[in-house]
């Protein structure tokens, strides 16, 4: 991976948009869209981003330079070798969004991936995700401990769990969830031996599971293309060693 998935808040700030015509105002509606102002050039010293949407590759290249030295991030169109950072192809289930990306090699094949999953997400996850923000300081007082949060959860969001997103259409059904809750178990571990070193070869058991682990126990030679399927904040531990008490823990072996 080469780059760093970030989403960027604009609203009510200035972003500088370089050309004109139906590539340069599709920059400026994508600004307008996150609630951002598109602005010229020559308001520059008040923006941190900027786009460059000129056909001229000598005059791109010139806009983008005199944006980068006034201390701009900078998207120039169809010059991914110019961009400090590219624009995903975005689904949007407000205030869900998901971002599909290929580091500027496509922007065609990140469309075709997004229009697959527009199918696949139902319109309700900007309803749940809302009832969810609403139901933060009862979540947290209903699971105080971080873990235990994460873990009730885990369980509720997962594939036939009480809030599955796949699922959950009742605007209720938050409510519902924290008023029958009951804390997890202490602890769960899953033990794995895997066919290969490709993650491609990974189960959808295995898959879910390294992406809902706590703690993940791994052979010491194990493949870090497997092991990134895990959880960034994850605790990894080299085998041979003892599961946490607490939390679900993964055990991968082989292969």
């Amino acid at each position: 991976m080469h780059s760093l998935p970030l989403f960027h808040r604009i609203e009510g700030t200035r972003v500088v948009v370089v050309g004109a015509g139906d590539m340069a105002e599709a920059k400026a509606r994508l600004v307008r869209r996150a609630g951002g102002i598109p602005c010229a050039e020559t308001e520059a010293h008040h923006a941190k981003i900027g786009f460059v949407a000129v056909e001229d590759e000598r005059a791109s290249e010139a806009a983008a330079l005199r944006l980068k030295r006034a201390g701009l991030l900078v998207n120039v169109a169809d010059r991914p070798d110019l961009c400090d950072f590219t624009l995903p192809s975005v689904l949007d289930r407000d205030p869900v969004l998901v971002a599909v990306s290929t580091g500027g090699a496509s922007a065609g094949l990140a469309k075709h991936l997004r229009l697959r999953m527009e199918a696949l997400l139902p319109q309700s996850l900007g309803a749940l995700a809302k009832s969810l923000e609403g139901a933060r300081e009862a979540i947290r007082q209903r699971y105080p401990e971080a873990d235990t949060r994460r873990r009730a959860l885990d369980t509720a969001l997962g594939e036939g769990g009480a809030l599955d997103p796949f699922e959950t259409s009742d605007p209720m059904a938050v409510d519902d969830w924290l008023k029958d809750a009951s804390h997890e178990a202490d602890g769960e571990v899953l033990d794995f031996t895997l066919t290969s070193d490709d993650p491609e070869d990974l189960t959808l058991r295995q898959a879910r599971a390294l992406g809902r682990a706590d703690t993940v126990l791994h052979d010491p030679d194990a493949p870090e293309p497997i092991l990134i399927r895990a959880r960034a904040d994850a605790v990894r531990i080299a085998l041979p060693a003892d599961p946490p008490a607490a939390g679900l823990t993964v055990i991968l072996r082989g292969p």
